[in-house]
């Protein structure tokens, strides 16, 4: 007997398809089936009217913790925190310890993925050996091993020429390059964004220059190589006019945008609370709409969470001595849903979906992303209206890290569906 799910009477957005209209989904044994296919009399089916059917949504930027730091998180834990947030596909970065530098530790990730993730979780390789920027890591090998692209995230290789030599071994195997752009001469000890507030209150300050150096380097080295390369969490203003005029010249550079740096500004950290020290900084007002800007030109493709879990007595020291990170997953659907479509109405929700699956999903070359007949089961069921209120105690994540407790939100996933099945559900 084959197992079906009907998902019936939604608005169905699917921007791979240019699809938005009321109609069903009806997923067969773990793919969507053709319009056309008579709905088995078993089938499971869920009324969704009022909510957006959607591909399953894509974070293409977490951090998972494992191997070796499994008190802050697990594959488990992470995966669950993801499904809560309406993610059916995420992709870890590979800051671990040991970092995923090897075929070896590549292979036990994705074994550990198989045996307890409960959304699909792909791993990204190391560009350079231990992340320490020095010597290149084995791309062919990891690549070999099922890695879905090469990042230091975490760090960023200050050395041009061995990110030129990376960039086109990357190429060679058909794999994108993510970096964290942060120019370390530049930033230095910063800890917050170098402006009135870091002044006010004497914490060393990160310059927006630290990263737009490399924005700009990365768009150099982009078209000497013609490999892929995507900016992680972009912050600054001139990282967006940066990537702006990279791909008005059909340069293949593209960025991304963190919640936390269009909810918040660097007057958040005035009280010293380590639940805004991440990396990069909150900055001022301008940044911030600059990158709204960037959002809603198109410049910006793509958004993800760098969902950074740490454990509480890691925080819990002085602002300068914490560690950089905040949780994501089970936040930013409903954050960006608040600030860019409700509030600010910088984007409608055909670009939010867009911005959250088929765009993920063609930088990496993964299969997911749409709702195209023969496609995985893979569906998020949203209510773009629900009113909410964020409480980091009922999170999923093994951390609490987050400095939007309490917070009132306006949308949310409320049915998480992988391969036809429910992972989690309001």
């Amino acid at each position: 007997m084959s197992k079906a799910l009907w998902l019936k009477n939604g608005r169905v957005i699917d921007p791979a398809n240019h699809r938005d209209a009321v109609g069903d989904v009806l997923i067969i044994d773990g793919r969507i089936a053709d319009a056309g296919v008579e709905v088995p009399h078993e089938a499971e089916v869920v009324d969704c009217n009022g909510l957006v059917v959607a591909p399953g949504l894509v974070d293409l930027h977490v951090h998972f913790r494992e191997p070796g730091q499994s008190a802050k998180e697990t594959i488990a834990s992470g995966a669950r925190a993801a499904a809560a947030g309406g993610f059916t596909t995420v992709v870890c970065m590979p800051n671990t310890t040991p970092s995923l530098d090897s075929a070896s530790a590549v292979a036990w990730l994705l074994e550990k993925v198989r045996a307890e993730a409960c959304v699909r979780v792909h791993a990204t390789g190391a560009l350079s050996k231990g992340i320490s920027g020095e010597e290149m890591a084995p791309i062919g090998a990891l690549k070999k091993a099922g890695v879905v692209a090469l990042t230091d995230d975490g760090r960023c290789i200050q050395n041009h020429e061995l990110m030129r030599r990376a960039l086109e071994y990357a190429k060679m195997f058909g794999l994108t390059v993510m970096d964290h752009c942060q120019d370390y001469s530049l930033v230095g000890k910063g800890v917050m964004h170098e402006g009135y507030w870091s002044t006010v209150l004497g914490l060393p300050g990160w310059p927006a220059a630290g990263e737009e150096l490399i924005v700009q380097r990365n768009g150099l080295l982009a078209e000497l190589t013609g490999t892929p390369v995507h900016c992680q969490h972009l912050s600054a203003a001139g990282s967006v006019r940066a990537l702006r005029e990279a791909r008005q010249r059909g340069v293949p550079l593209s960025g991304e945008v963190c919640p936390h740096h269009i909810a918040l500004s660097d007057e958040a950290v005035k009280g010293y609370d380590t639940n805004f020290k991440m990396n990069p900084p909150l900055r001022s007002e301008e940044h911030i709409e600059a990158l709204l800007e960037g959002i809603a030109d198109g410049t910006i493709t793509i958004l993800a969470s760098d969902h950074a879990p740490h454990c509480g007595f890691e925080k819990e020291v002085e602002f300068d001595q914490a560690p950089f990170g905040i949780l994501g997953l089970e936040t930013e659907l409903g954050l960006f849903l608040d600030i860019l479509v409700h509030k600010r109405r910088v984007i409608d929700l055909n670009r939010l979906v867009e911005m959250y699956t088929i765009n993920p999903a063609r930088l990496l070359g993964l299969d997911c992303g749409t709702l195209s007949p023969g496609a995985l089961g893979d569906v998020t069921l949203i209510d773009p209206s629900l009113e909410w209120r964020v409480d980091r105690e009922a999170s999923f994540s093994l951390s609490r890290n987050t400095p939007f407790h309490g917070w009132e939100l306006k949308g949310r996933a409320v049915r998480t569906i992988v391969g036809g099945s429910t992972v989690w559900a309001l």
